[in-house]
């Protein structure tokens, strides 16, 4: 008896083990990020209503974002994009409540990324 009740115990470990190789712990990264929401740029240069295509992208973004590690490098991603891209401040903040969800990162090219919990 005691034969089978190690052996299934020890084929638990292994799964257990690979559930947690195959599900890093890795924050996402500005290039994911970038993917997800590129059918905003035009929206966040120029303001408007954002598209369905956008409005998608930012959906993706708010699942993808769980972890602190997460909300930090999309806050950062954030700031350095919107410099770059030129982004409008008020389509930034506007564009959650515009596409119907609610992300935990701050919209604001002032905030302290390693602030945000």
């Amino acid at each position: 008896m005691k034969g089978p009740v190690i052996s299934h115990v020890a084929m638990l470990a292994m799964i257990t083990m690979a559930l947690v190789m195959v599900h890093p712990t890795e924050a996402i990264s500005c290039g994911e990020l970038a993917g997800m929401l590129s059918p905003c740029i035009s929206y966040l240069r120029s303001g408007g209503s954002p598209s369905a295509n956008c409005c998608s992208g930012a959906k993706k973004v708010q699942g993808a974002i769980q972890s602190q590690a997460d909300r930090r490098t999309a806050c950062n991603c954030a700031k350095s994009a919107a410099g770059q891209l030129q982004v409008r401040a008020d389509a930034a903040t506007g564009l959650p409540g515009k596409c119907g969800i609610s992300v935990n990162v701050p919209m604001n090219p002032n905030v302290d990324c390693n602030s945000i919990p």
